[in-house]
């Protein structure tokens, strides 16, 4: 399965994965981390989430077409669209359509006592 995996964390703990996979040849697999909680939740709002959602495991997808199946405005969604380009989780194809090219979505962080 081709999984993509969504934290948090700050730069010591994103330096010894680093480190880990150099020393020990450990794959990490597909990772994208935020620096924050407030920007995790801030990128992936409710109606992103619904968008990746939609869009795992599907192939390329015109705009108009995940519109049509999130069941949304267009110009919404190119907006929402835009922002996950910006931030790495969706590409856009040769073709000009987009993808998610995962077909499973692991979320991983822990909330803790400030």
């Amino acid at each position: 399965m081709n999984e993509l995996t969504l934290g948090i964390s700050n730069r010591n703990a994103l330096n010894s994965r680093f480190l880990d996979a150099i020393e020990n040849g450990k794959q990490q697999g597909a990772r994208i981390d935020f620096a924050s909680e407030t920007i995790l939740f801030q990128t992936l709002t409710l109606k992103r989430w619904q968008i990746l959602k939609t869009m795992t495991g599907a192939g390329e997808l015109s705009i108009r077409e995940v519109a049509r199946r999130v069941e949304r405005d267009v110009k919404a969604v190119h907006g929402d669209v835009t922002a996950l380009l910006q931030c790495g989780l969706i590409d856009k194809t040769d073709s000009g359509k987009v993808i998610f090219p995962y077909d499973a979505v692991h979320v991983d962080f822990m909330l803790q006592v400030a």
